[in-house]
């Protein structure tokens, strides 16, 4: 049974910094692209990141320069190092894999998490 469990989320001042986290379990983490994923109440869930398998690493223009994706093949485990918060970045974070970071971009996933809410004030 594929599992992916985020953690991370939370409630920050506008400005501040979260680190979201993602594990997979049952299948092979190091053959996936990874994407997150996020929506707001009232919106269409977008992705704000994806990184190939090898570690190459893409960006919405609305988080570029503020939010970092990177993975550890080895724990399995994709991030999302979120700095410089908005309020607007205000919405619940999914974690997703799929067959490559161009299909996620399409909304094309395999696997996702259940999301991890993140609030920004400001």
């Amino acid at each position: 049974q594929v599992q992916l469990v985020e953690s991370g989320g939370g409630l920050v001042q506008a400005g501040g910094s979260l680190n979201l986290s993602c594990t997979m379990s049952g299948t092979i983490f190091s053959i996936k692209a990874m994407g997150w994923y996020r929506q707001a109440p009232g919106k269409q869930r977008g992705l704000v990141a994806g990184i190939t398998r090898d570690g190459d690493p893409n960006y919405a223009d609305s988080v570029k320069g503020r939010f970092t994706i990177s993975r550890d093949n080895a724990k399995n485990t994709v991030y999302l190092q979120m700095n410089r918060l908005k309020p607007e970045d205000s919405a619940v974070y999914y974690c997703a894999s799929g067959q490559s970071r161009k299909l996620l971009g399409l909304g094309v996933s395999d696997y996702m998490g259940q999301g991890t809410q993140v609030t920004v004030s400001s």
